[in-house]
């Protein structure tokens, strides 16, 4: 980290210095990483600073290298900077407190609460029903927070896998019923009455945990107006297994829309018949984008297949 970024550090923590004690991750496509810096005479003693650096030669994990796909990248990343100072502080949800953020040339980095010296010190890579139902919780709150909220500054279609970002993976999909469809899922999704701002990216990786299961959400690269039902599906899809994902099902909604009712202050009927009918919808749209960007996907299931028929054939 170069001096410039190292002083605005120092001068938004109050700090007088400063220490990079690890990297917590590299960010997806050599784009930079997320680095855990000690501080000294600040009230914190730590910060988060997610390190964003355009680089000059892309590597994709999955070979999509194309520019369309960087500057996806790019706009995801200004994004989530607009997103922490416009719109964060109004969450209801547990995430980082924003501190600042420093700007250079094609290289900034945004400085955040660390999650870990708050409590939320556990990461997982599966849930009991509790740790499934507070991260519905936490979605459902931060749903509540921006009802009808316009999405300025930020995508106007919420999540990463979107149709209109995705051209090259739809004009690859094998599945020819599913690729004539998938305008009209996209509409379907895009033309609900009503619509929130989605965390875009809600797999259960982007969640921490405290040691009795609180829940913070990290990584808003993707947040933009749209169907909850998006970031539902997503999370529960990251999370469980197929037969989970079916016998649960009617269990998910109920908990979701019982948190959703408790945050909004109201029981909204409307809302919730109009997102049940668009939680399948929802599904397809997002196993259209993952059949084209990815066909051996462990995601992939006989569930989502059985819901994404379903769809076609309300279509």
């Amino acid at each position: 980290m170069n001096t410039y970024f190292r002083d605005i550090i120092l001068q938004k923590t109050g700090a007088s210095s400063l220490e990079e004690k690890e990297v917590i991750q590299s960010l997806w496509s050599g784009y930079g990483a997320i680095i855990r810096v000690a501080l000294k005479g600040s009230r914190l003693n730590s910060v988060i600073v997610k390190n964003i650096q355009f680089p000059k030669v892309q590597k994709h994990p999955r070979g999509w290298n194309s520019v369309s796909g960087h500057q996806r990248k790019v706009k995801s990343y200004q994004v989530e900077a607009n997103w922490y100072q416009q719109y964060a502080q109004e969450s209801k949800a547990r995430l980082p407190k924003y501190y600042g953020i420093a700007r250079q040339e094609e290289e900034f980095c945004l400085i955040l609460e660390d999650l870990d010296a708050a409590g939320f010190t556990y990461r997982k890579q599966s849930l009991s029903w509790q740790g499934i139902e507070n991260c519905l919780a936490w979605l459902a709150n931060f749903h509540a927070t921006y009802l009808d909220k316009n999405p300025k500054g930020l995508w106007p279609i919420g999540t990463y896998w979107h149709l209109a970002t995705r051209p090259k993976e739809l004009e690859i999909l094998k599945d020819s019923v599913l690729k004539d469809t998938a305008p009209k899922i996209d509409e379907k999704l895009n033309n609900c009455t009503y619509k929130t701002l989605v965390h875009g990216d809600a797999k259960l990786a982007n969640f921490c945990f405290s040691s009795n299961d609180e829940v913070a959400g990290v990584d808003f690269q993707y947040v933009g107006g749209g169907c909850g039902m998006k970031d539902v599906a997503y999370f529960i899809g990251s999370c469980l297994l197929e037969k989970d994902c079916e016998r649960l099902e009617e269990k998910i909604l109920s908990t979701y829309f019982f948190h959703l009712h408790k945050a909004l202050g109201k029981e909204h009927k409307a809302l919730e018949i109009e997102w049940r009918e668009l939680y399948a919808v929802a599904w397809a749209d997002f196993h259209r984008f993952l059949k084209g960007w990815s066909p051996d996907h462990w995601k992939l299931n006989s569930y989502s297949e059985r819901m994404t028929k379903k769809v076609i054939e309300s279509l």
